[in-house]
């Protein structure tokens, strides 16, 4: 079996000149291989740019397009084919878009995988260690303390036992962050797991440091992303200031970034994004890494379906990951690209024993919001 193609589908809902919030782009790749098994991947990350690191033609043995680095390969050989691509894109992959690209690569190769050997993906990684993973619901805050109380209590009606919200207007003025924390922390109750999302607005240790005391009655389970994760000492200095964890790294690439952040930032909680630190592959080893360091690893995730489905067989098979993001995003590209997108219920995804990724991808969806 030899790979034939890499095809790559950018999706959109604004036009391309409007402001775009988290889940309403989208890249998908599609591996094809001229046994008529075709793997799926994603990667969340600016689609364009990951398009243009897929297709572009090579420059010099360092600076290739992944897409000709990957056509006639055995698609089975996937840590071979990583580390082909690593290597072929030093000059332009390593971190970042390059590596976000190889994500969606690596995770189509799974599915192909799969596929061909007729077992769930969470067989070929080692073994099913749950047939249910618990989930908290992630949304983006509204603007008013009162709407998000009414947010928080349909989720927790839904049967969410754990919610976190980040983004929007959260970090940009403190009475305004304390004063959504404290609506939902009522809505919700004294006893329920809440978290809340950063994305780094905090900026600095010192003005994070006045935050987490600030908060620290509303009994937070953890704090995200307060810092950039460059800000190692930042991040070292904020481990156990509080009673609420400190946790980051969605926006780390490969074992490398994480490496140094586990030893130097210390975290409580580690996040990577398998669709953008560098796929199923590379999650095994950060998956690792966390655990000789005695960091809980819980991935990142609020993109499509796709992620969804790949983040649920990889928790599956490993022995500590019990606790996975479901995204709240009410976007298409959420709700409707994946028509048998995984459901929560009750507390809980539960973990199919599909071959392959199992993704039915809605095509209309798709041609209505191409990027031409």
């Amino acid at each position: 079996m030899k790979i034939k193609d890499v095809e790559v589908i950018c999706l959109r809902i604004p036009e391309m000149q409007e402001s775009c919030e988290w889940g309403d782009d989208a890249i998908i790749v599609k591996v094809h291989t001229d046994a008529g098994i075709t793997g799926i991947g994603e990667s969340d990350t600016s689609p364009l740019a990951a398009k243009a690191l897929i297709e572009a033609p090579e420059s010099n043995l360092y600076c290739s397009g992944l897409k000709r680095l990957l056509i006639g390969e055995n698609p089975l050989e996937i840590q071979k084919l990583w580390d082909k691509m690593y290597w072929g894109t030093n000059y332009v992959g390593r971190r970042g878009a390059g590596i976000h690209a190889l994500s969606a690569i690596d995770i189509a190769l799974w599915d192909i995988a799969s596929q061909y050997y007729q077992v769930p993906l969470h067989v070929l990684l080692g073994g099913k260690y749950r047939d249910k993973i618990r989930a908290y619901g992630t949304f983006i805050p509204a603007d008013t303390p009162e709407e998000n109380k009414v947010i928080a209590r349909n989720l927790k009606n839904e049967g969410f036992t754990s919610l976190k919200f980040g983004g929007g207007i959260l970090g940009d003025n403190p009475d305004t962050d304390e004063a959504i924390v404290r609506a939902v922390r009522e809505e919700v109750g004294e006893d329920f797991e809440l978290e809340i999302d950063i994305a780094t607005k905090w900026k600095t240790y010192g003005n994070a440091v006045s935050m987490f005391k600030r908060l620290e009655k509303y009994n937070l389970n953890w704090i995200e992303e307060p810092i950039l994760s460059d800000d190692h000492r930042g991040y070292a200095k904020l481990s156990g200031i509080s009673s609420a964890k400190i946790s980051g790294g969605e926006a780390l690439t490969t074992r490398y970034e994480f490496s140094d952040f586990l030893e130097r930032a210390e975290p409580d909680i580690v996040q990577p994004d398998i669709t953008r630190c560098g796929g199923i592959s590379e999650m095994r080893k950060i998956y690792d890494m966390a655990q000789m360091k005695g960091t809980k690893l819980v991935p990142h995730g609020f993109s499509t379906g796709i992620l969804l489905a790949a983040t649920v067989q990889f928790l599956a098979a490993t022995e500590y990951g019990d606790l996975m993001e479901y995204s709240q995003s009410t976007s298409p590209l959420f709700t409707d690209l994946v028509k048998n997108r995984i459901p929560f219920e009750n507390g809980y995804v539960t973990v199919p024993d599909c071959i392959g990724l199992g993704v039915e991808l809605d095509e209309e969806i798709i041609e209505k919001y191409r990027m031409n």
